[in-house]
């Protein structure tokens, strides 16, 4: 210890005051660091142990072998860090600082005459670079991993089928069925095979405004040119439907049977669309998101605000690892002594509070009840908010 002008000093107090703070966030960053990559290591591993438990059986039948399988679980983990992440992040920031407030040392560096804000600044300089770089991750590479292993699960699927089938040529195929709410068309397809675009046993229906049914296509084959956005029927027939009664369910009469062996209709619907609507919005990557939102905009077709509002989710959570950092700090360091879990366990029901506010949210605003954009933002900017003013209660 030092005397300078009657007041004894320590010279770990004086670096502490130093302006740079080197030491201290040093100090904040290597426990908060250890703690961070055990939590990440922890939700991440189990995790994939829910998909292991549903997903690792098929790909040993579909002899994904033990290179397929570790592929498909190193791209399978990078479509976990969106959600996992901001968990982790608050998992570790209130471990950390729990351990130091605990052992006194936060009380030590605040009685060297250092706010909160000094203290944790190096967790909030964490929080920002973990925001920004779950933007960058969001917009490119989890999109990836996410198409990249549904498009290892079907070659894996595929292959088998093509391998276990007494045929030369197997046929991939799936059935299809979309309403274009706008087109005021049915379709249904029997067995459609994405890599060709084509589809065996093809019904389209058109209905007036009324959802009554005109005309009904039935073919025995089709296929669709996305160039020209137009389908090609073969073999079938064209017939027109008379249905006067008030029920639109009642059953109809047909008349006028037209048939043909080619073709053409100008009808725009793709079908990698039908397919993609066929999944729910979470399964989707933020480029199929895009991609569906241009093509299918939400003002025409109402089912689309789901996929609006989980496009806008998928942008709006990377704010979650700010709110992370404000909610977690003041709640850690400001526990009760005797008890320094009661703060944590305010940060945590405030954080749970975010993602089911969140999730109404995302509810109202898929029945049209809000706009897609706000509510997936609002959420966030709200509990943004709340976190800084606790923060600076806490400061």
């Amino acid at each position: 210890m030092l005397a300078q002008g009657g007041v004894i000093t320590h010279p770990a107090s004086r670096a502490y005051c130093c302006p740079t703070m080197n030491l201290v966030d040093r100090h904040i960053i290597r426990e908060w660091l250890i703690a961070f990559a055990l939590a990440l290591g922890v939700i991440l591993g189990i995790l994939l142990l829910f998909d292991i438990s549903d997903n690792l059986k098929d790909l040993i039948d579909f002899d994904a072998g033990a290179g397929g399988i570790l592929r498909y679980y190193l791209t399978f983990t990078l479509t976990l860090i969106p959600a996992v992440l901001p968990i982790a992040l608050m998992v570790s920031i209130l471990f950390s600082l729990g351990v130091l407030h605990r052992n006194n040392e936060i009380i030590a560096l605040r009685a060297a005459g250092l706010s909160l804000w000094r203290i944790t600044r190096s967790l909030w300089l964490v929080g920002v670079a973990l925001t920004l770089g779950l933007f960058y991750l969001n917009a490119h590479l989890v999109p990836w991993a996410v198409e990249e292993t549904h498009a290892m699960m079907e070659q894996y699927s595929e292959r088998h089928q093509a391998t276990a089938s007494t045929a030369a040529v197997a046929l991939r195929s799936e059935p299809l069925s979309f309403y274009n709410d706008v087109a005021h068309r049915l379709w249904y397809i029997n067995a459609y095979d994405k890599h060709t675009r084509k589809g065996l046993g093809v019904t389209v229906s058109q209905l007036d405004a009324r959802q009554r049914e005109i005309t009904r296509i039935y073919a025995n084959s089709a296929s669709y040119d996305p160039l020209r956005q137009r389908w090609t029927f073969y073999n079938g027939r064209e017939d027109g439907v008379d249905s006067d009664a008030e029920d639109p369910a009642a059953i109809a009469d047909t008349y006028s049977l037209d048939r043909f062996t080619v073709r053409t209709y100008a009808f725009s619907e793709d079908p990698v669309i039908m397919r993609t609507l066929e999944k729910r919005p979470k399964d989707l990557s933020f480029n199929e998101l895009s991609t569906l939102l241009i093509q299918m905009p939400t003002d025409s077709v109402p089912q689309m605000r789901a996929y609006e509002v989980h496009y806008h989710r998928i942008l709006a959570n990377p704010v979650a690892c700010l709110i992370v950092v404000g909610l977690a700090i003041p709640f850690a360091v400001a526990g009760v002594r005797t008890n320094p879990m009661v703060g944590i366990c305010k940060a945590i029901a405030l954080f749970a509070l975010y993602y089911v506010v969140s999730s109404l949210s995302s509810l109202v605003g898929s029945r049209g009840l809000l706009p897609p954009a706000l509510a997936a933002w609002v959420p966030n900017l709200l509990m943004l908010l709340t976190a800084l003013y606790f923060s600076r209660k806490a400061v």
